[in-house]
């Protein structure tokens, strides 16, 4: 199933499943079960294995609607963490100057700093260094502590694709990333959520790809892992629990924009797509704040 999160024209929340993995169609899930909370975080803490939504797209008497009528929204209303990988690519350490890691650089970001899928990247006033990333995310369906290889995936709700905004000179100006990673509205989300029975186990073996304005920045794949989803999960958990919503980041491969020659930053008017295969395209264009 692809379900998103979505506002209509009287600026209501909803939840949505596609009808059909490339449809402009899509089952209303709040209309066709008033059980069903009107946030997939909502839906997800109710019911984790998502039995309410199959039931729901199944339905013969399912409320169906079209895609173009609706104002896509932040996927996850207000995630309790949003936990970030850096230098999970070899290749993207070394274009960064950095050898190859012994263990992840994680940090943190803010549910403000999100943005939906086709909503606008805020490039802010205090810099023109505003950077891509593409980066497959991950969503917590059910609570999590010291996880295994051999249970970790059972706490997986399902994959999205995040664009993992960044605001290069802020980022630099201390030891700390955290900075530059959470200027309002810099990381996109989106544009739905993908159940892990729609894709290969621990999402092997997908290609992803940035395109800025059409062409091609970042390519690469997530059998390129330093860390698979499967040990990112083993070592989060080591430290804190994982709980229904929590958002992963999985961190982003080689061609970003502050290491070509010369640099790249996105400006106002550019269009960012993020795309990783079996998942979906994170479409955003860049506004200046």
């Amino acid at each position: 199933m692809r379900l998103f999160s979505y506002r209509n024209k009287n600026n209501e929340k909803g939840i949505g499943v596609l009808c059909a993995k490339d449809s402009q169609q899509f089952v209303d899930l709040c209309a066709t079960d008033s059980s069903i909370p009107n946030t997939l975080l909502g839906l997800i803490e109710l019911d984790a294995s998502m039995s309410k939504a199959k039931q729901a797209l199944n339905n013969p008497k399912a409320v169906i609607k079209n895609v173009a009528n609706i104002q896509f929204d932040t996927l996850i209303d207000r995630p309790g963490k949003i936990v970030c990988m850096g230098l999970n690519y070899a290749d993207h350490a070394k274009e960064g100057g950095n050898a190859r890691p012994e263990y992840p650089s994680f940090f943190m970001r803010g549910p403000s700093s999100l943005a939906a899928h086709m909503s606008p990247l805020i490039r802010p006033k205090v810099s023109d260094k505003l950077d891509y990333e593409a980066e497959l995310a991950f969503v917590v369906g059910k609570r999590g502590r010291n996880l295994t290889k051999e249970n970790a995936l059972e706490c997986l709700a399902g994959y999205s694709v995040f664009n993992d905004g960044s605001i290069r000179d802020y980022q630099r100006k201390t030891t700390q990333w955290t900075i530059g990673k959470n200027f309002d509205q810099i990381g996109g989300f989106g544009p739905w959520l993908v159940t892990p029975d729609e894709l290969p186990v621990g999402a092997h073996g997908l290609q992803i790809q940035s395109r800025l304005n059409g062409n091609v920045m970042q390519n690469a794949n997530t059998k390129d892992f330093l860390w698979g989803i499967v040990e990112t999960i083993v070592l989060i958990t080591e430290c804190m629990t994982l709980e229904p919503g929590d958002v992963v980041i999985t961190g982003t491969p080689a061609g970003v924009g502050y290491a070509r020659t010369p640099p790249v930053f996105m400006k106002p008017g550019d269009i960012c797509e993020i795309e990783v295969e079996g998942v979906g395209i994170l479409k955003n264009t860049i506004q200046d704040e």
